[in-house]
């Protein structure tokens, strides 16, 4: 299901490489789009991270890579950077 704060093809593909890589030891369960949608539904809507749609990821995975892309930088880049390309665009 998507939602109107859900990223489209074209935002995943500019923010894709601003996310840090890591070495994994096996497949992730939730990917990092569904969890940028899961962060992007409670900043958007503004709802309790436990509140969080059943369909997005578990609120504690939306939280805990929420909290650390906030103190690594990584959120600050992202918006810096769609606002960059939205400037471009008008």
């Amino acid at each position: 299901m998507t939602y109107t704060s859900s990223l489209t093809d074209t935002e995943w593909d500019i923010i894709e490489p601003l996310l840090p890589k890591k070495r994994r030891t096996r497949p992730p369960k939730w990917s990092k789009r569904q969890i940028l949608d899961g962060i992007f539904y409670q900043l958007s809507n503004g709802c309790n991270w436990v509140n969080l749609p059943k369909d997005l990821p578990p609120y504690s995975t939306v939280f805990f890579h929420y909290q650390h892309w906030r103190d690594w930088g990584v959120m600050d880049k992202i918006l810096d950077v769609l606002h960059a390309h939205a400037r471009q665009q008008v």
